[in-house]
């Protein structure tokens, strides 16, 4: 038994060392270690020696199994460390290598204009203000010299929730919300852009859904002078300094007298060509005085105070500015497009 266990040892460790990897010595140790192992089996037979031999053979035999675990364990590190250094070797990063670029997104167009005409009118001192998009009839036609039955209100067909709750069809509730609010009924000079909705069917030109800044300036001495410098202003920043506007007579029924504006065609140089329809000229905004009737309804005295109004579609200005054709390019998702002005 002796012999048997001294070339159990022998071979063990000859085994051990002949092992290339992690999972063959693991085998080695199962072989030789494990419960069915011929090690073991000697040890389970102690019982059939004599009591002179037991002891003798069983510090052998525990020497034996200590002699080939240490050796598993030594050559298990080896292996171990082996492995982490191939590792390390074939996951070598290469510092000096430039860096894969992230993909980054950028700014619709029509954000880049909003942003650009709000940063524009603060610049003025202005305000920005927001409302509701869901509004009553009151605020959204009534406040603003729109009563109930009033014809103007067919050129804004709109989405009615109940009869007195809709989705607003212009951003000029929240001027008439801010000048109620404003218990002092002092100076006002802000903006509101925001989203608006009406029952168009949607073409090249034309959204249900469409976005919206409009302008409002209360105080004393205001004339139609004011509101013209103001636009001249807004059409040079937006358009090129060498623009130049013109106002028409129109019709708007919280503002009076009320105003077309037009820019120079950015084409032509107003000469006239096919964008401008021969015309040299481009329609971008209506304005006009804050009619006595609205400043009397939201508390304001028409004789002390007086006002302008303007509002604008940023689509329309984005479409001018950029080229578009079609408004429906704004609301498709498709990033070919949006990319388009990501160094615009």
């Amino acid at each position: 038994m002796e012999q048997r266990l001294k070339e159990l040892e022998t071979l063990a460790i000859e085994q051990v060392e002949q092992a290339q990897d992690l999972k063959a010595l693991n085998e080695v140790r199962v072989a030789y270690l494990g419960k069915k192992g011929p090690i073991t089996e000697i040890l389970k037979g102690m019982g059939k020696l004599s009591a002179e031999e037991r002891p003798k053979m069983g510090a052998l035999a525990n020497v034996v199994r200590g002699n080939v675990a240490e050796k598993i364990e030594a050559k298990q590190a080896e292996l171990e460390k082996a492995e982490v250094a191939k590792k390390l070797a074939s996951e070598t990063i290469d510092v000096t290598l430039p860096g894969r670029p992230a993909p980054t997104g950028n700014p619709h167009p029509l954000t880049k204009v909003i942003e650009e005409i709000e940063d524009l009118f603060l610049g003025m001192g202005y305000t920005i203000t927001e409302g509701p998009e869901v509004e009553t009839d009151y605020y959204n036609f009534e406040a603003l010299n729109l009563p109930k039955d009033h014809p103007a209100r067919d050129m804004q067909d709109s989405f009615y929730i109940t009869d007195e709750i809709l989705l607003r069809t212009q951003t000029s509730p929240v001027q008439a919300r801010t000048m109620e609010a404003n218990q002092e009924k002092g100076p006002i000079k802000i903006i509101c852009p925001g989203k608006v909705y009406r029952r168009d069917d949607d073409d090249a030109t034309h959204s249900h859904q469409f976005t919206q800044i409009e302008g409002l300036v209360i105080d004393e001495n205001i004339s139609m002078s004011d509101l013209k410098g103001t636009l001249e202003t807004f059409a040079k920043k937006m358009f090129g300094e060498d623009r130049e506007i013109r106002l028409r007579p129109s019709f708007f029924p919280f503002t009076e007298p009320s105003v077309e504006i037009d820019v120079t065609c950015a084409k032509c140089g107003g000469k006239g060509c096919s964008m401008c329809k021969g015309t040299g000229w481009i329609e971008i905004l209506g304005a006009g005085m804050v009619h006595p009737r609205v400043l009397e309804m939201s508390g304001y005295d028409p004789k002390k105070y007086q006002g302008f109004a303007f509002g604008m579609g940023p689509e329309r200005i984005a479409m001018l500015r950029y080229g578009i054709d079609d408004i429906r390019h704004f609301y498709t998702n498709d990033q070919r497009f949006v990319k388009q002005f990501n160094r615009v």
